[in-house]
């Protein structure tokens, strides 16, 4: 089966809401911080932490200079639009996972493109309660839907996994990754 994917990109976006100047944005903006605090008070001991992470640099950080919304339509069993109005920051990153390497359960502020430039990566989502994973090679990409969405990445091939990440609406200078509890879905 063949996944289409979009990313469309619309400049400029108006408030909604009460007239006060509240937007889409603000509002997706405060309910992460909500569910990241919620999260983070009764699980930060129960948060799964990454493993044989040979590196992950930051490669640059960017804010757009003109208000941006971004559009992400993925086509395939069921088709989905993810929605980042008013995007913040933009974060590049690199990514190697070294054999039997983990990120952990975690989840991100908004969208994320993943380019696998070498290995294999196999990746494991939180909402399904099969655990059924998908595995992406070389010269693959695909996109996490981020937005709370809580998931984990494991190489389990015997040679290092080496993506990059562009990650979507970061919070200026916040973080790119959210941890979170294991969701008890998968045996691991």
């Amino acid at each position: 089966m063949k996944i289409i994917k979009y990313l469309t990109f619309v400049s400029g976006l108006a408030p909604i809401g009460n007239g006060r100047g509240m937007t889409a944005r603000t509002g997706v903006f405060v309910s992460l911080w909500v569910a990241a605090v919620l999260t983070a008070l009764p699980g930060a001991a129960l948060a799964t932490p990454s493993s044989n992470i040979v590196s992950a640099p930051i490669v640059v950080r960017a804010s757009f200079v003109d208000p941006v919304d971004a559009k992400f339509k993925i086509k395939g069993e069921n088709q989905e639009v993810l929605q980042a109005p008013e995007l913040l920051e933009t974060v590049l990153q690199q990514i190697i996972i070294g054999p039997g390497g983990s990120t952990g359960w975690h989840s991100h502020p908004g969208p994320v493109v993943v380019l696998i430039k070498a290995g294999e990566l196999t990746f494991y989502s939180s909402e399904d309660p099969t655990c059924t994973p998908r595995t992406y090679s070389a010269g693959e990409a695909f996109i996490d839907q981020g937005q709370g969405h809580v998931h984990l990445a494991r190489n389990l091939s015997g040679q290092n996994v080496e993506l990059w990440a562009t990650y979507f609406d970061v919070p200026v200078g916040g973080a790119i990754r959210l941890d979170a509890p294991n969701p008890g879905n998968c045996g691991f």
